[in-house]
């Protein structure tokens, strides 16, 4: 892990969303299972980039959150947290790689798009149900499509 989380890459996508979704005043945050150590140390080489989620919830160290995905606690606690929290779960759009993390999201009220590991494609017994949609890439991500402004 010291090894290979300071030398993590972005997934195709992530920078210019995140960089879309910040500059158009969409509130943005990271609910991650990783503790603060792994996270700052796979984060550690975009630190200007992860400056404009508005908080991180690391649903392992936070005391907030009682039970792990696919419980659905570290989205209600990461909801919570914006100055101004949502009205409607339903407002809030979690993106998500595992099935567990779409279910806690779904869970939650929330709306999920999955970006599942490549192999995931053929084999589709593993997306759960709830999830709106199921992209190869954050790249495919079109932000119009959940009423988000357009690139």
């Amino acid at each position: 892990q010291e090894n290979l989380f300071p030398e993590a890459k972005l997934l195709p996508g992530a920078e210019k969303l995140i960089n879309h979704l910040h500059r158009t005043g969409v509130n943005i945050a990271v609910a991650t299972s990783s503790p603060k150590d792994s996270y700052d140390m796979k984060t550690r080489r975009h630190k200007e980039l992860f400056s404009k989620f508005n908080h991180v919830v690391n649903g392992s160290d936070d005391p907030e959150v009682k039970r792990g995905k696919p419980s659905p606690d570290i989205f209600v606690v990461c909801a919570s947290r914006f100055a101004s929290p949502p009205d409607q779960p339903t407002s809030c759009l979690v993106f998500e790689d595992s099935p567990a993390g779409v279910k806690a999201a779904v869970g939650a009220g929330m709306q999920c798009v999955m970006v599942p590991d490549e192999r995931m494609f053929t084999t589709t017994q593993h997306i759960p149900q709830g999830v709106k949609k199921v992209i190869k890439s954050l790249a495919d991500f079109d932000p119009q499509e959940f009423g988000l402004p357009a690139y």
